[in-house]
């Protein structure tokens, strides 16, 4: 164990990083909710057909302006990876604060997530889009970057779709919560 000195705010304890004090740290970020969703994939003689992917991702983040690039991570082991190791576009949907159901939907293991949630039509390139999110981001996938048992993939947005503005879903201590809105006077 290793300590640490801060002028005015007291000893910090460092502790050596675990997988389960690694998770209890993520679980203090407020993360946007996202569903990414990617068309299913014809076989071939060298592979079978794949269906259509969809997972509940907290890993959504802007990467770059000039050239405009996104950024999500999914892990390797997960029902969708098939799918998404194949796909050449993807959709990114912003949730909004209503829309837990659908976030449990795509973060449910073992079902058909896109029966389970009927909310949506198909976009361009054949990629699900759901209905009533905050934001959507239609990406042509541009790499793939393994990092530990994750894979990130770099997106590069080729058309976007807003909804209704509103409070964004978020993702925090383990369960879904949302903004309290607009800050009340200036700063």
């Amino acid at each position: 164990m290793t300590t640490v000195d801060r002028p005015d705010a007291g000893t910090v304890e460092l502790r050596p990083v675990d997988v389960d004090s690694f998770r209890g740290l993520l679980r203090r970020q407020a993360s946007t909710v996202t569903v990414v969703t990617t068309p299913g994939l014809r076989g071939n003689r060298v592979r079978p057909d794949l269906p259509p992917a969809g997972f509940t991702a907290t890993s959504f983040t802007s990467v770059s302006l000039e050239p405009p690039l996104v950024s999500v991570c999914l892990g390797r082991a997960s029902s969708s990876w098939p799918t998404v190791e194949q796909a050449e576009h993807v959709a990114v949907h912003l949730l909004a604060s209503g829309q837990q159901e659908i976030a449990q939907i795509f973060a449910t293991s073992g079902i058909d997530r896109f029966t389970a949630h009927p909310g949506w039509t198909t976009g361009p390139f054949g990629v699900p889009l759901i209905g009533d999110a905050l934001a959507v981001l239609l990406c042509r996938v541009v790499r793939r970057i393994e990092a530990g048992d994750h894979t990130i993939l770099l997106g590069e947005p080729l058309a976007l779709g807003a909804g209704e503005d509103g409070d964004p879903l978020l993702h925090h201590r383990g369960r879904y919560t949302t903004t309290l809105g607009d800050w009340p006077g200036s700063w």
